[in-house]
């Protein structure tokens, strides 16, 4: 039943969206981590890992908590909404979009600041709409598809647990002076937790975009590598080739300069393919929920077949 809890979770979020910040539970993750790290910083590997390993440790222990309270499928469903954010993403890669096609690009460079980390000071429209692409792409696993994958497999603790790892390598997890022992173990374990979860999502958008598929397995192929995440390759990569767009190229990170690689063979993309990704990832995110319905009812059936 955990699959269908997960599914419902995500429904949950796409249908109501995020609770008030006030009272967001990841929000105050995030709060709580900031202020731990005050103690717990040391610029060593070790550190960072028992700075991870208690953030989601408390993650977990809630999703005991919310289980002993709600029930396994109950706090799944509550987990997963609460980890999900897939709709409040998408309002924010098209408020982006709107501001570029309005012109209103320093308007369009506050917006993305909260979608990406790079340095938007000097985006150009064409840059803007790429962040905001790739923004939504890597969210579709990140904010979708890993909540729920984790949800299904391990109830609550899965999902709340997935999330604690995702917030701390948004956190800590950079390759800047500060970070870059001190976060290494939290980027590391977000690789591992959203390795399959973002192999799944490439596969979702094969589902909905049936007559790209041979350009999306290319350039995952060919092109992802070149991307310094093997996570955020893979499917910035998919959408690029289901877009018929270009993503990747060159990011700032205050003075740090990364290659991302080409990702894709089309022409850069413009404000109507941010509201293009955000079609691709809802339809995305609705056919890896339908599969998560449709495994678990017959799973639920051949067990009941075989008792």
């Amino acid at each position: 039943m955990s699959a269908l809890g997960a599914a419902a979770g995500v429904l949950v979020d796409e249908l109501a969206g995020e609770p008030p910040g006030w009272c967001h539970p990841v929000a105050g993750y995030g709060t709580a981590m900031a202020r731990l790290e005050r103690l717990t910083y040391r610029d060593r590997r070790w550190a960072g890992a028992l700075h991870l390993l208690a953030g989601v440790g408390a993650a977990a222990a809630a999703g005991w908590l919310l289980g002993r309270l709600l029930g396994r499928t109950g706090a799944t469903v509550a987990a997963v909404a609460v980890a999900s954010s897939g709709r409040m993403l998408d309002a924010e890669a098209l408020a982006v979009a709107d501001h570029v096609r309005k012109g209103e690009l320093e308007l369009a460079r506050d917006r993305v600041r909260s979608l990406v980390g790079r340095d938007t000071s000097r985006l150009d429209a064409g840059e803007l709409c790429r962040a905001a692409v790739e923004s939504v792409a890597e969210n579709l696993v990140d904010a979708v598809i890993a909540p729920l994958w984790w949800g299904a497999i391990a109830g609550p603790v899965g999902a709340l647990g997935h999330r604690a790892v995702n917030t701390s390598d948004a956190m800590i997890g950079h390759l800047d002076d500060r970070y870059r022992h001190f976060g290494w173990a939290a980027a590391r374990a977000d690789d591992v937790a959203n390795y399959l979860p973002a192999r799944a999502a490439v596969a979702a958008v094969c589902a909905v975009r049936p007559h790209r598929v041979a350009h999306v397995f290319a350039a995952v192929r060919h092109d992802a590598p070149a991307h310094p995440s093997p996570n955020g390759g893979v499917i910035e990569a998919a959408f690029a080739a289901a877009l018929g767009i270009r993503l990747g190229g060159t990011n700032r990170y205050g003075n740090r300069v990364e290659q991302r690689g080409v990702l894709g063979a089309g022409d850069p993309p413009g404000p109507t393919d941010v509201e293009r990704a955000v079609r691709l990832r809802r339809q995305a995110s609705a056919a890896t929920t339908l599969a998560a319905v449709v495994t678990s009812t017959v799973a639920s059936r051949l067990r009941r077949s075989r008792s």
